[in-house]
């Protein structure tokens, strides 16, 4: 019998010809992906990849864990779904381990499927809690893809829903690189932060629901707010009867490195929490948690009919025991400063690197047309990206402009691996 070969192309065929076209793709030609290892992925015909994006932040602890993958598929075995009218040992052991590492106070979890439903079940109990319905985000966010989500999100290429939802205002970002006010910090005072009164004097009732937030920028570029912010800005809205919800999607699981969740660096404990995407290393799960007062006034009847699913939930207990285990808090705090250091290596060769920032293992790097101007630079990252191919490096890319560079490796690297992409980056960048 003749074995046909899989080539990129027939995957890529099938991927234009039978999905929406609103789908996007990374590259020119874009890049189909058959298997993976660690913090490598091959594709269709068998090229190996450096993987330095984690599926946007999903693959916290590396491709195919061999200890995760074995509880994943022990569970498979037992039992697979029952939904949540039937409570599981999986989803009652998680609820309990979760209670023990989140903020002061966070016990109650309710399970779902994805980021978006995490951060919708949020705001459904903040406007129960308070009675209110406004809702503050911010600028430059990005929460999800259904109506409400993209609502929340302040990023004109993700809201393309015709039907956005009313009620929900933005606030200016804490996006120091390209401050709204002109100011720098500290001499600006927060004043990104203290003006969140004023919007909510202006343009709410005058009482809202919550202010939701990523503790650090994703979509919009890995972007990093002072670490005082979050003190000014969510005790305005406490001020003002909302509760703060910490959209932890992208940030959670250590990724901001020494912690367990972005939010800790920043010396606040939030009302409602969420997060999905590193939480199972790829396998899907939603989750939003909050206190037992908050949680109590979420009345009505409620299902997820995927959330809590028993291989979601000892997924993800897997994935917290192996960082656990393998000191991943540490890891990503050390390796990311490795990183940084060496992207700002790479800044002083390259002046088309405007900025370098971020937490842990949440690299951006910001591409310029000149410094001085701070002109965004779209065309060189998409220039870059086709020779970040060329090296077979991934990463993601983000920004309003979409010129920064978005660095995410699984959270168990080491420094040979940080040097072999720093490697392959430079030669890139030196090419364009």
């Amino acid at each position: 019998m003749k074995v046909e070969t899989l080539k990129n192309s027939d995957v890529t065929k099938k991927y234009k010809e039978f999905l929406y076209p609103s789908v996007i793709t990374y590259y020119q030609e874009s890049l189909p992906l058959v298997s993976g290892k660690g913090c490598h992925v091959f594709d269709a015909e068998g090229n190996k990849y450096l993987d330095f994006f984690g599926g946007i932040l999903t693959v916290s602890i590396g491709h195919c864990h061999d200890k995760v993958n074995a509880r994943i598929i022990e569970q498979l075995k037992k039992l697979q779904h029952v939904s949540t009218l039937y409570p599981t040992q999986p989803a009652a052991d998680l609820a309990e381990r979760l209670s023990g590492i989140c903020p002061r106070g966070i016990k109650r979890s309710f399970f779902t499927n994805s980021g978006t439903e995490a951060d919708e079940t949020a705001v459904l109990t903040a406007q129960h809690c308070t009675g209110s319905q406004e809702i503050i985000a911010l600028r430059h966010s990005y929460s999800g893809r259904s109506a409400m989500a993209m609502s929340l999100t302040a990023h004109a290429p993700w809201r393309i829903s015709r039907t956005l939802m009313p009620g929900i205002k933005h606030a200016h970002a804490p996006y120091c690189y390209r401050c709204p006010f002109k100011l720098e910090y500290p001499g600006c005072d927060l004043a990104c932060a203290r003006d969140i009164e004023e919007l909510i004097l202006t343009e709410t009732s005058g009482k809202v629901a919550a202010f939701l937030a990523e503790p650090i920028l994703g979509v919009g570029g890995f972007v990093v707010p002072p670490m005082d912010y979050f003190k000014v800005a969510v005790d305005i809205v406490h001020k003002y009867g909302g509760l703060f919800i910490a959209d932890e999607v992208q940030t959670g699981w250590g990724r901001t490195g020494g912690k367990w969740f972005g939010i800790e660096h920043f010396g606040v404990v939030p009302d409602i929490l969420t997060s999905a995407k590193g939480m199972a290393n790829g396998i899907p799960i939603g989750w939003t948690a909050t206190t037992d007062k908050i949680a109590e006034s979420l009345r009505g009847l409620s299902i997820s009919t995927f959330g809590g699913n028993p291989v979601s939930c000892v997924a993800a207990h897997a994935v917290i025991d192996a960082i656990e285990e393998e000191g991943l808090l540490n890891n990503a705090e050390r390796i990311g400063t490795y990183l940084r250091q060496n992207l700002r290596a790479l800044q002083e060769q390259f002046p088309c690197i405007g900025d370098v920032r971020g937490m842990g293992l949440m690299c951006g790097v910001e591409l310029v047309l000149d410094r001085k101007t701070r002109a965004p630079d779209p065309k060189t990252v998409a220039r870059l990206f086709e020779e970040t191919k060329k090296e077979k490096l991934l990463i993601g890319k983000g920004g309003l402009y979409g010129n920064v560079l978005r660095l995410s490796p699984p959270m168990n690297i080491g420094k040979a691996e940080v040097d072999d992409a720093i490697k392959r980056l430079r030669k890139a960048f030196e090419r364009i």
